[in-house]
């Protein structure tokens, strides 16, 4: 005989699981005790649960495995909803386990009790309470395949306190060996025939696209043909940005450089698209064709209609498509690089700016020259993400961490604290805004007592600057969305952490560099001047977008 949480953690073992990353209550004890005797599960314990999440989703956006979070019943599972969603419309593989009163006899009422099932239902792929301790093996099995399975996201399972405490005799279940389903020879075909066509074909890699096989076979779809490729939010970083063939990111929804480039495609080859992200470009009747690449059918909306359609594994289809496929002498890119060499002549007129507080511009231009290749730069929430999104060339997948999804506030630091404990040999940065680093600002302590070695950029402009610039575009009256913010040097020290302040552009390349390369959690207060955002990427861009010829 087992005990029912013994055998839960045995199966959470066989399924890989490295790190439970959570808060306990008194519901999950027993659990913490199986957990304790686990030589190949380590606790993480947290500050509140949303960060336990954050963490758990961004373990698996780089593993591909279900990162596994805990938490009680109640407060601590309702705590857990905003990590839920940021898992489940990012594409993150995530098992959440949250405890509950017995079920079978309480003394305790309705105590803490919400329906916290039928609260995730919404917002996961699957959840299920554990009525019987002989069930854990296939629910756990199921939770986690589901979680994994294309595409990815959020499982969950209640453990109420009573079943933890059973016994049973159930074995744990192995994974079965599976291969994902790829696409027919004649879609392939009839794709390869349409690009072959065409007159000036583009790539647009989104979300679905990043996996690692998938960014290697479309790297060498680009190398093979020529075709030029742009990539949305999500996309960024599936092929090297530093390639010749990069022609921008659709970080804003329209008007900009990127968008005189879609424009000039009569095919576009849509790889990974994924409608939880902003579109890239909207289909119109007559327009050009799109040919849609996925591991699923396209969801079909009145700006989203693709006239052919790949479906299966990914990486398959674009090796497929690259064995068919070979460059044409018709093919012309000129409008396309004419348009992209005006976005990099917009960009470089502003990144000598050496203003303090520091222009964006600069900002961006600075950690991208002292971040390596493998460097991991994982954004939070707000207009910042803006400026990285279109002017930091991200080298390789997975290096440049950025929700375009949920687009919540307070993932950043979580996100960089488990990037640098999956990889603890990388460089590892967090840029966040005031506002977003203090919703989660407590998960400081967290990263000094796991010893990580990270760098934590805040930048402090004393409000919430993405919707005070949308108040502003918008016409409406500067309110409501101040604050004041404590001394983020003396708040780091707090925690343990090394505090710093920029007070000069100049030295902030320096500072940058010292904290990188110096061991511990550094945390870099940054004055930031958003007073030129309305003027760049509304006016300038626009205008000097609609004056290119297509």
């Amino acid at each position: 005989m087992t005990k029912a949480s013994d055998l839960f953690v045995a199966c959470l073992e066989e399924e890989g699981c490295e790190y439970v990353f959570g808060v306990p209550g008194e519901e999950n004890l027993d659990f913490l005790d199986s957990l304790s005797r686990s030589r190949k599960i380590r606790l993480i314990l947290t500050r509140h649960e949303q960060g336990a999440g954050f963490m758990a989703a961004t373990y698996g956006r780089h593993t591909g495995k279900a990162g596994v979070c805990l938490a009680t019943l109640g407060p601590g599972a309702t705590n857990l909803v905003t990590a839920a969603a940021y898992a489940q419309l990012g594409g993150m593989p995530m098992l959440m386990i949250t405890g509950q009163k017995p079920i079978k006899s309480s003394k305790q009422g309705r105590f803490q009790i919400l329906d916290v099932v039928d609260m995730m239902r919404p917002i996961t792929k699957f959840t299920h309470q554990l009525a019987s301790a002989d069930n854990i093996p296939a629910r756990v099995r199921e939770a986690v395949r589901l979680a994994q399975e294309e595409k990815p996201g959020a499982t969950h399972l209640e453990f109420p306190e009573d079943v933890a405490h059973e016994q049973t005799t159930s074995p744990v279940i192995v994974a079965s060996q599976v291969r994902r389903p790829v696409a027919d020879d004649k879609s392939i075909r009839v794709a390869a025939d349409r690009i072959a066509r065409a007159r000036s074909p583009l790539l647009i890699i989104g979300a679905g696209a990043n996996r690692k096989l998938t960014s290697r076979m479309l790297t060498e779809l680009v190398e093979k043909t020529g075709i030029p490729y742009i990539t949305t939010q999500l996309g960024k970083g599936v092929i090297d940005e530093r390639n010749l063939k990069y022609l921008g990111c659709a970080a804003l929804s329209s008007g900009d450089f990127v968008h005189r480039i879609i424009e000039a495609a009569d095919v576009i080859i849509n790889v990974g698209h994924d409608v939880i992200e902003k579109p890239p470009f909207f289909m119109k009747p007559g327009g050009c064709d799109v040919i849609h690449i996925g591991f699923r059918t396209a969801e079909v909306d009145p700006v989203y209609f693709p006239q052919i359609e790949v479906v299966g594994d990914i990486a398959n289809a674009i090796w497929q498509l690259k064995e068919s496929l070979s460059a044409q002498p018709h093919w012309t890119f000129g409008a396309m690089e004419r348009a992209h060499k005006a976005e990099l002549d917009h960009t470089a007129a502003s990144v000598g700016d050496l203003r303090c507080p520091v222009y964006p511009q600069y900002l961006v231009d600075q950690v991208r020259k002292v971040m390596p290749s493998d460097g991991i730069l994982c954004l939070d929430n707000g207009v910042y993400k803006i400026w990285f999104t279109r002017s930091y060339p991200a080298h390789m997948p997975n290096t440049f961490l950025v929700d375009n999804a949920l687009a919540t506030m307070g993932a950043g630091l979580p996100s960089a604290m488990a990037s640098s404990m999956i990889f603890p040999d990388r460089k590892v940065m967090a840029v966040c805004g005031d506002g977003g680093f203090m919703m989660n600002s407590q998960e400081l302590e967290t990263a000094v007592r796991l010893k990580l070695n990270l760098v934590v950029l805040i930048l402090n402009d004393n409000s919430y600057g993405m919707i005070r610039w949308k108040q502003a575009n918008m016409g409406f009256q500067d309110w409501g969305l101040t604050y004041g913010n404590p001394d983020f040097v003396k708040y780091a020290e707090s925690y343990g952490a090394h505090g710093h302040r920029v007070t000069s552009a100049e030295s902030l390349p320096a500072l940058l560099k010292q904290c990188l390369d110096t061991p511990g959690v550094h945390v870099v207060e940054v004055p930031i001047d958003y007073a030129d955002n309305d003027r760049i990427l509304n006016k300038d861009v626009r205008e000097l977008s609609a004056a290119l010829p297509v």
